[in-house]
């Protein structure tokens, strides 16, 4: 059951293993939230391992109200980390939506109040400027810079 894979991805997230958290993926994965748009397989992947790596051990993840059948999940996930480029504290709560096929995630999207958010990681320029296509638009490039950067290390 496919709902089953979506729960194996949270828990591989809570015990900090990226490579489980890949493992669940179909090799057409196709993942998208606020700060990352349209990836493929292998930046999916080193997405959550740059992630987890850079949290030093401060992360904490939930998830709950998990809905779905053999086609598709959905659950609330919550998430507790110190936002690296600031030290800001983060209490994220984001809603994911996950299609499978052959019983691996083939589509992955995580919703989120950008504004939100942006106010904890970012302080005062997130809380002033959070509802901006502007800030919307900046945090994407630089998060797709970091993965990118990261995945030239690997």
């Amino acid at each position: 059951m496919s709902k089953s894979t979506l729960e194996n991805f949270y828990n591989a997230f809570k015990s900090h293993d990226a490579k489980q958290m890949g493992s669940c993926y179909h090799k057409d994965v196709v993942f998208n939230d606020p700060a990352f748009k349209n990836l493929s397989h292998d930046q999916v992947k080193a997405m959550w391992e740059m992630l987890i790596e850079r949290s030093n051990g401060v992360l904490t993840i939930d998830f709950h109200s998990v809905l779905g059948d053999n086609e598709m999940a959905q659950c609330t996930w919550e998430a507790e980390y110190l936002f690296s480029k600031t030290g800001n504290e983060v209490h994220n709560i984001i809603h994911a939506t996950m299609r499978f096929k052959d019983g691996l995630i083939v589509e992955h999207t995580d919703q989120f109040d950008f504004w939100r958010w942006s106010g904890m990681a970012l302080g005062l320029p997130g809380k002033l400027l959070g509802w901006t296509p502007y800030l919307k638009s900046k945090v994407r490039k630089m998060a797709m810079s970091s993965l990118h950067k990261y995945m030239q290390t690997k």
